[in-house]
């Protein structure tokens, strides 16, 4: 029986927006990825090296996949997604209120 895969929070979708995502934000996304992967906020000097290579190789990745995609959706706005997720997260925290 396998381990149940958690994603995390922080890597953002990047399918099907308007304006197309940027290199930037796909490095983003994978450097979080390998931070969940790997537990490290920040890697030793002794792990740096393989810390960036495999940044670098799930963002190269990561950019073939999107530039592969095809959808019939229209594509979404990034104000409007930001707009909604930011409504997510206040109803979320809000729900944690001790007041």
């Amino acid at each position: 029986m396998g381990v149940p895969f958690v994603m995390c929070r922080n890597i953002k979708m990047l399918f099907n927006f308007e304006p197309p995502v940027t290199e930037a934000e796909t490095r983003a996304a994978a450097l979080q990825f390998v931070r969940k992967v790997t537990g490290f906020h920040k890697p030793s000097i002794a792990n740096a090296v393989a810390f960036d290579r495999a940044v670098d190789e799930i963002a190269a990745s990561s950019a073939t996949l999107l530039r592969s995609l095809e959808t019939h959706a229209p594509p979404r706005d990034r104000v409007e997604e930001a707009a909604k997720a930011r409504a997510r997260s206040a109803a979320r925290f809000r729900s944690f209120d001790p007041a």
